[in-house]
């Protein structure tokens, strides 16, 4: 009916891998992801586009329409061979051909029925272990999840534990790998590794992970800028008024709209909460060129709520904003559907300009985020420095331990039971109110 903490709409996943040519549910609207989307993110992928029909993609324009047709698995292997076989003859004189061969009309290949399920693998939760499913993500990637959809920190370090596995034993065919919230999506090349056979790998994989609660991670505290309902948050929120919705239940003002779907007194109370948490950086490239995708370490401090629906056209670069129970900082201008509460300086640069940038990107996987208010004319400020190379950013070394978040959870188990309870019942609120009023809510 929702996605629970990961927001109102059925849509609304636990941030996930996006294969490229996924076909992704943004609330009520499809987007086909291309090479240039981002790595990973929060919305429902029931499809992929075969590997050798993504060229056509490229060629489509506003007003065309788009047919999916299933393949199976087998066909698109075969497909891609005769792509690849036929592009090594561009160099050569080739007789004229109307329609090559890897480009038959898919009426030609039938489903079969045998390749149907996208469930490679699925093993229910037992006293060890939490539960695995190993689905197909196209041709040419491997979606490994760890238990629920919810969201468990737990789930999260055994993903990074598979992913370093990955680093270390399957080398050879793996083109990309990227950590979600509770899963893997393994990019292969379809050549010295398929699908089928990495799914088989990683299966055998989870008797060598390491158990959890003895695991200790290297992390980060990460001191960021953070200029609270910044006028380019607000001039974001008045292009959407004007070009895509006025009403929706979000505007004016979304820290008012963060406020009442999660039950508190005042705007004062979120600004109090976001500058409180300490925020985990559980992925990047949530939303293009190194985005992180972060929640608060403690549950009292994770403020939940939809994304926008439709998504916006225009988002400020290193806009900060909270969709489900997530934060993420935009790296560029582009579309999207967090909630803003401010902006804050670049977390990408391609040129590396600072102390900061050993690569374009400034966050790792496990760091977490604090942040510290400026105004928005101390930010600019400090973006410029930024960009000049000579802005510091506040950084201590430190560790995650799983163990040691487990103690706390239980130590504060009432009054986090207490918080929920209050967010809950003012997210049921705020549900009913868009059933009634025919109402669905999201973006990215």
């Amino acid at each position: 009916d929702d996605g629970g903490e990961a927001g109102l709409h059925p849509s609304n996943i636990h941030d996930t891998g996006y294969a490229i040519g996924a076909v992704d549910i943004t609330g009520d609207m499809p987007v086909i992801l291309g090479p240039d989307g981002p790595s990973l993110g929060g919305f429902v992928c029931p499809a992929v586009v075969a590997t050798a029909e993504r060229w056509k993609l490229g060629q489509l324009a506003p007003g065309d329409r788009v047919r999916l047709t299933p393949w199976t698995s087998a066909v698109a292997a075969r497909a891609g061979t005769r792509q690849a076989a036929w592009l090594m003859r561009a160099t050569a004189p080739i007789e004229p051909v109307a329609r090559p061969a890897w480009n038959a009309r898919t009426a030609s290949h039938p489903l079969a029925s045998g390749d149907a399920d996208g469930v490679l693998v699925r093993h229910p939760p037992d006293d060890r272990h939490p539960g695995l499913t190993h689905r197909r993500a196209g041709d040419r990637f491997l979606l490994v999840e760890y238990g629920p959809m919810t969201l468990d920190l737990s789930l999260r370090l055994r993903v990074e534990l598979l992913d370093r596995w990955v680093g270390e034993h399957l080398t050879r065919g793996v083109v990309d790998v990227t950590p979600g919230v509770r899963s893997l999506l393994v990019h292969v090349d379809g050549t010295e590794l398929s699908v089928e056979r990495a799914s088989d790998a990683l299966l055998a994989a989870e008797d060598d992970l390491a158990e959890l609660e003895h695991a200790a991670l290297p992390s980060r505290i990460v001191h960021m800028p953070l200029s609270w309902d910044d006028p380019a948050t607000r001039l974001a929120i008045e292009r959407y008024m004007q070009g895509v919705r006025a009403d929706a239940p979000w505007c004016p003002w979304n820290i008012e709209f963060i406020r009442r779907i999660n039950g508190l007194d005042s705007v004062e109370d979120v600004r109090r909460i976001v500058h409180a948490a300490s925020y985990l950086v559980l992925g990047l490239g949530d939303v293009y060129l190194g985005a992180p995708v972060a929640t608060p370490l403690d549950p009292r401090h994770r403020l939940v709520t939809t994304k926008y629906n439709p998504a916006r056209t225009w988002t400020p670069e290193n806009a900060v904003g909270i969709g489900g129970a997530y934060l993420c900082i935009y790296g560029m201008e582009g579309p999207g559907g967090y909630q803003f509460v401010g902006r804050t300086v670049q977390v990408w640069n391609r040129d590396r300009h600072g102390p900061h940038f050993e690569r374009p990107w400034l966050l790792r996987s496990f760091d977490q985020l604090r942040f510290h208010p400026v105004s928005a004319e101390e930010l600019l400020e400090q973006r410029a420095r930024q960009q000049e190379g000579t802005l510091e950013i506040e950084m201590e070394t430190t560790t995650f331990s799983m163990a040691d978040h487990l103690a706390y959870l239980d130590d504060n188990a009432a009054t986090i039971d207490a918080f929920r309870s209050v967010q809950r019942a003012a997210f049921d609120v705020e549900r009913q109110a868009w059933a009634a009023g025919g109402e669905s809510g999201t973006g990215r």
